[in-house]
């Protein structure tokens, strides 16, 4: 049962960047979907803060790597090396950007069980990538999909969808393969000299 103070609360957590609007709902346990509210916005404020940091990495290594546009020397591990970080950087920081794109289609609660399952499993690769070059963004990235997981089962609770993880799956890997795709182009054109076998294999 909701008290005044409560009901004030719904007014304040419908403006908030999920723009999830609880009103809408239609479904009886009313302050048990409140609680998706805050808790998808913290796992956006987590997103973004990893987004944050992926930025600032991308941005120095960029500049770092600057001299091996024109000092470049594709028989040196150390060369091969700092563009892979780079790839491998700005694989993450894209991903994690068409990521931040997809919860903005989240509308209410309905919505989190169609838009939400497929992020995960990318979510997880991209932890998996960034686990030794940059550890504490691994680390909240596994934070993020562990949230994500439990916001999408109590929201598939809530409105009784159903969704087939295969699915999720295969979709997660047409876009994580479409970020794959756009990342290599933007290096090849970046490094023009560069062996890309070379760097794919470093």
């Amino acid at each position: 049962m909701l008290h005044g103070p409560q009901i004030q609360n719904l007014d304040q957590l419908c403006g908030m960047a999920v723009k999830c609007n609880v009103y809408t709902l239609e479904y009886s346990n009313t302050s048990y979907s409140v609680t998706l509210v805050p808790r998808l916005e913290y796992s956006i404020h987590l997103l973004d803060e990893i987004v944050s940091i992926l930025k600032k990495k991308r941005d120095d290594l960029k500049k770092s790597n600057k001299l091996l546009v024109t000092d470049f020397d594709e028989t040196s591990d150390v060369t091969l090396g700092a563009i892979n970080l780079e790839r491998t950087v700005s694989f993450s920081l894209e991903t994690l950007t068409l990521i931040k794109k997809r919860t903005k289609q989240i509308s209410n609660v309905t919505s989190i069980p169609i838009v939400l399952p497929a992020v995960i499993p990318m979510i997880r690769t991209v932890s998996a990538q960034l686990f030794v070059i940059i550890p504490h963004c691994s680390q909240k990235l596994s934070e993020l999909s562990v949230h994500l997981g439990s916001i999408v089962l109590d929201s598939a609770a809530l409105t009784k969808a159903r969704f087939d993880f295969s699915q999720s799956n295969d979709e997660s890997s047409i876009m994580l393969n479409e970020v794959k795709l756009m990342v290599d182009s933007k290096i090849r054109k970046q490094y023009p000299n560069l062996d890309f076998f070379k760097v794919c294999n470093t």
